[in-house]
């Protein structure tokens, strides 16, 4: 079992410093990667009254890529966008930026995509909403060829890469993608074609039928299902080591290969409540 820390980026996203500190601390206390979400815009719903995702214009993300290689400077940890919306992106920039943070980290870097849920974002920077997921299929083969291949020729859309590639290469070739996933179609996009898969349902509530899904695609597609990845997430506040440790070995009976602490929306207010958290769920997965 591999365990890591959800970046508290929504409630400490303003206090570098904090951010920091949250790193430091889950490398001292034995967690071996820290995961990051990411927007790029949020929308203001006073203005996009239809919008029904859960975050908006005044909930912080810190840029996923560059946060990762300044704590990669200051840590030794891995790192997971879990996850990073990668159809509203240039794909081989998208390959180029993830390339540096796995050359950064020492190669631990995972990938983490999804499709979002924000035609804001999207119209913003010029890719079409309609169509996400099959980009994002695209993007996987793409992306793997230009982490592995000196010169590459290759197109997505109206991306064209003619006899081009980068250098340096990253050092794990290909850099392992992982998915988030819902619906069932992009459960089955799991099977398919992914290393492993960041679940948002919990065991005993939708995740055991989920699971079901993502390994007959990858039966389907040829593939070992047991060769997946899987990472949960259990919460985290001072004072709650058993909860913390019972819900652990409800993902670790469902047969999780890494699981996170996330000390978000947990009331915690300020960067000393976040760490103790931190601490507590340490404590609960047996780390200190």
């Amino acid at each position: 079992m591999h365990f890591g820390a959800v970046i508290p980026q929504n409630e400490l996203g303003h206090d570098t410093a904090a951010i920091i500190e949250f790193a430091l601390e889950a490398e001292r206390l034995g967690f071996e990667h820290l995961l990051a979400y990411d927007h790029v815009l949020g929308a203001d719903r006073q203005h996009h009254t239809d919008l029904t995702g859960p975050y908006g214009l005044d909930d912080t993300f810190r840029e996923p890529f560059v946060l990762f290689g300044h704590l990669a400077a200051l840590t030794s940890l891995g790192f997971a966008t879990a996850i990073l919306i990668a159809p509203q992106r240039q794909t081989a920039l998208l390959a180029k930026q993830a390339a540096e943070v796995d050359l950064l980290s020492g190669g631990k870097l995972r990938l983490g995509c999804g499709i979002g849920w924000n035609p804001v974002e999207y119209e913003a920077l010029g890719i079409p909403f309609e169509g996400r997921g099959n980009r994002l299929a695209e993007q996987v083969g793409v992306l793997r060829q230009l982490w592995t291949d000196e010169r590459v020729t290759a197109s997505i859309g109206n991306e064209r890469i003619v006899a081009a590639g980068l250098a340096p290469l990253p050092i794990q070739r290909p850099i392992p993608i992982w998915m988030g996933a819902l619906a069932p179609a992009a459960l089955r996009r799991v099977g398919e074609l992914a290393d492993g898969w960041f679940p948002m349902a919990w065991p005993g509530a939708g995740f055991e039928e989920q699971l079901d899904i993502v390994r007959a695609a990858a039966a389907a597609a040829g593939r070992d299902p047991g060769s997946l990845g899987i990472e949960g997430q259990v919460p985290a506040a001072a004072g709650s080591p058993d909860t913390t440790a019972r819900l652990a070995e409800r993902w670790t009976t469902g047969g999780v290969t890494h699981l996170s602490v996330t000390t978000l929306n947990q009331g915690l207010v300020g960067a000393e409540a976040h760490l103790d958290a931190l601490r507590s769920g340490a404590s609960a997965l047996g780390l200190s």
